[in-house]
């Protein structure tokens, strides 16, 4: 499955570059917001201006039908990173400081996103709220950001 993946993800970039001269991979950005509405940014003619996403939409791709897995943070978060639903995981609430995160026994051996991206020569990194647990050995430092 993890070969398929990274197959599909290699298609996937090729058709995007376009010619057979050298590609270069497309830079790869996610923002995954909480309590943000698809119509509310301007870029999809909501109220809340944000030039800079709107920039970004018109110099490269936009996808404009998601659906998110959960209602709240942690289980969208596991989700996404993932591409699994959060019950396999067991994270189906917001998480706080005693509860298990992303790294414990339910969901070990789970493949991330950016592990994949990293398998495809790209640096990853997380900015912002992190919310899959706050423990030492549930932060995404040693997994999941690439070194530069």
């Amino acid at each position: 499955m993890k070969r398929l993946l990274l197959a599909a993800f290699g298609l996937l970039i090729s058709i995007i570059s376009g010619s057979s001269q050298e590609r270069v991979a497309p830079n790869i950005i996610i923002i995954l917001a909480d309590d943000l509405g698809y119509g509310d940014m301007s870029v999809y003619n909501g109220d809340v201006p944000v030039p800079a996403l709107t920039q970004m939409a018109k110099e490269g791709m936009r996808f404009t039908d998601f659906h998110s897995n959960g209602a709240v943070c942690s289980p969208t978060r596991a989700a996404l990173l993932t591409g699994r639903y959060q019950q396999r995981m067991g994270i189906e609430k917001a998480l706080n400081e005693k509860d298990k995160g992303l790294s414990d026994e339910k969901a070990k051996g789970e493949v991330t996103l950016a592990q994949y991206l990293q398998e495809a020569g790209y640096k990853t990194a997380i900015l912002g709220k992190w919310h899959l647990g706050s423990q030492k050995r549930h932060k995404p430092a040693s997994v999941w950001i690439s070194r530069v």
